[in-house]
């Protein structure tokens, strides 16, 4: 079996490659990536293609299935510039897997995808995926939900089927995730159990993750199966204000969420921070998932719990760590881009040129 993974050098595509490499079925795994890693990995070949001007037909043409994690994150002020490569590129991707008659597409959505929820009833894959309206990110997941029900109606030969993961961490992605999410400026006491005497919370804040290894997992099992659809990917429990205290060793107490989204975006427009304050309220209104068809129909069960997984990312930020592809790299961006992010000299983000090659987040 030949699998071709797009996006192959970042947080998800990195776990994927891992998953599919220890499967007996796929005996052909192909990396694509902007940026070719300069370390070999057993039993996968890796291709430097972008997804937005690279001849793909060609590139996939007997292929068993592709799995599509390409996405960039990075620049947020400049909204033009990452809906080419997630908008654009995807479509790419998709006319690409028509023309070459791939039998099947797994693709990399997002629980930001999703409308949003009041309450905490976990909700299931019909919930409807319009995302929140004041973030791109989400804007994006959205849009290219309409993009894969087109691919579904015109290509019902193709078995699609859509991941929507939640936060996806590990430590290998510590480096990475504070480049794109909190910037350089991120103090390590902040990460450092017990150290705080006393964290604001937002009113209502809550959140799923799962490790990277897990989705590496959710995926290599919708490759291998029959699986069709869309399936909610998240571990136990949901991360809240009284998870988080004890995960950080703090006390909390609840604020209203303005005074921090107000906090979020003065440093924002100050580029003192990578992310948009859109990304705040997109997060504030985020659906709890349903994961029952994921572990009913896929087989999956999450090893490794929502509080372990974020555990091992805060101590990846705590020792620096990062993994061994340019996305994941502790060091890429380096100091001067820093000093650019701080400055705001030339009026652009630090890792313009540091791109991640697949969805940071999950």
């Amino acid at each position: 079996m030949r699998v071709i993974v797009t996006g192959a050098t970042g947080n998800v595509g990195t776990a994927v490659l891992e998953q599919l490499s220890g499967t007996g079925t796929v005996d052909s795994i192909v990396g694509v990536a902007r940026r070719k890693p300069e370390h070999t990995r057993a039993g996968v070949e890796w291709v430097a293609a972008d997804i937005r001007s690279a001849d793909l037909v060609s590139l996939f043409r007997g292929a068993d299935a592709v799995v599509d994690l390409a996405w960039v994150f990075q620049p947020t002020r400049r909204p033009g510039d990452t809906w080419r490569t997630n908008v654009g590129g995807t479509g790419r991707v998709l006319a690409a897997v028509a023309a070459a008659g791939v039998p099947a597409l797994v693709h990399a959505s997002s629980v930001a995808a999703y409308s949003p929820a009041t309450g905490d009833e976990p909700v299931d894959e019909g919930w409807p995926t319009e995302g929140w309206p004041g973030a791109s990110y989400a804007v994006e997941k959205a849009y290219v939900e309409r993009l894969l029900d087109l691919f579904e109606y015109e290509h019902p030969d193709c078995r699609l089927v859509r991941m929507r993961p939640a936060f996806t961490f590990q430590r290998a992605s510590a480096a990475q995730q504070r480049r794109l999410f909190a910037g350089p400026l991120l103090p390590d006491r902040l990460v450092r159990p017990g150290l705080l005497p006393l964290l604001p919370y937002p009113r209502g804040l809550r959140f799923q993750a799962l490790h990277s290894a897990d989705a590496g997992r959710a995926y290599t099992s919708a490759v291998l199966s029959d699986a069709r659809g869309a399936f909610n990917i998240a571990a136990e429990p949901v991360l809240d204000r009284a998870e988080l205290a004890r995960l950080l060793g703090v006390r909390t107490v609840e604020v209203p969420p303005w005074p921090v989204r107000t906090a979020l975006a003065g440093a924002w427009h100050l580029r003192l921070v990578p992310a948009t304050p859109g990304l705040f309220d997109a997060m504030m209104q985020l659906p709890i998932m349903d994961t029952t068809r994921a572990r009913t129909e896929l087989g999956w069960q999450p090893r490794v719990s929502a509080t372990d997984a974020l555990r091992e990312f805060l101590e990846g930020l705590r020792e620096r760590r990062g993994g061994d592809t340019p996305p994941l790299a502790p060091d890429a961006g380096g100091v001067a881009r820093h000093r650019e992010f701080t400055s705001g000299v030339g009026g652009r983000d630090p890792v313009d040129d540091r791109l991640c090659d697949s969805d940071p987040s999950g």
